[in-house]
């Protein structure tokens, strides 16, 4: 299934412009949903807050992704600061997601990739891997930091953040169980995402990279999940913003075609 495929500038670089108005909804809608929480829990209505944490994690999860491939046209100083407040919304660290996830996009499929163990895993094991998933890329990447004070501060400060929720949750559990509810189903949730984002689009994985990802193309379900269906697509070319990425599947379809790629059809 050996392929060349087109350069950046063969594709379009009118890919990678992204408006101020992207930028600030990219990173407004995560804040915005805890908002939609909030309201949903001061009515009553609990049945409908997994709903709503799940779009919580959908919006954080692709605007991180996004700020770490510096594909949202922020400043150096505003990444800093976006990774630590996109990864508050989930309670999770930012900059050792940076970390892992960039050493994910070099190296991958490696024993040097932490992010992407999973992938070596049995369905069953990579269900059982999600309690510890998030921690052992914390720790991985605090090893990786020894001599960088800064980055290590930023990491301490992430790290804080959990255990400060649930702290503040249980406090304030006479007065309303939203925050320790919101925390647990934040906490609780990342558990999937060995299963969702490294064992299910890269499971069974080949030698070169048309073969180590999928993508899955329909209207819904990538519409659901804010176009990160297009895995394939993102790690062909990871600097290309995640609201982008249905029309690079259209500009790369002949290319796949003709090396034998077949997207998955969902709906």
């Amino acid at each position: 299934m050996s392929a060349k495929l087109p350069s950046l500038s063969e594709v379009g670089t009118d890919l990678l412009a992204v408006s101020r108005w992207r930028t600030r909804v990219a990173l407004v809608r995560p804040y915005a949903m805890i908002g939609v929480f909030a309201v949903v829990a001061w009515a009553g209505w609990w049945w409908l807050t997994p709903l709503v944490v799940f779009g919580v994690f959908v919006s954080v999860v692709t605007v991180t992704h996004d700020v770490v491939h510096r594909a949202l046209g922020l400043t150096a100083r505003q990444t800093e600061w976006a990774l630590f407040f996109t990864g508050l919304v989930l309670l999770e660290s930012g900059h050792a997601y940076r970390s892992t996830h960039l050493q994910h996009h070099r190296l991958f499929p490696s024993d040097e990739d932490p992010e992407g163990y999973p992938a070596n895993l049995s369905l069953l094991g990579a269900v059982l891997y999600g309690p510890v998933f998030l921690a052992r890329l914390w720790w991985w990447s605090w090893r990786r930091a020894r001599g960088d004070r800064g980055l290590r501060t930023w990491l301490l400060a992430e790290a804080a953040m959990p255990v400060a929720a649930l702290a503040g949750g249980a406090l304030l559990w006479p007065v309303t169980p939203a925050l320790l509810a919101y925390a647990v189903m934040a906490i609780v949730g990342s558990w999937v995402y060995p299963l969702l984002t490294v064992y299910l689009p890269h499971h069974d994985y080949g030698d070169e990279p048309l073969t180590q990802t999928r993508t899955l193309r329909g209207r819904v379900i990538p519409a659901i999940f804010l176009e990160l269906t297009y895995h394939l697509e993102h790690h062909l070319y990871p600097q290309i913003p995640s609201h982008r990425l249905p029309e690079l599947a259209r500009r790369l379809d002949p290319h796949l075609s003709a090396a034998g790629v077949r997207p998955v059809r969902v709906i």
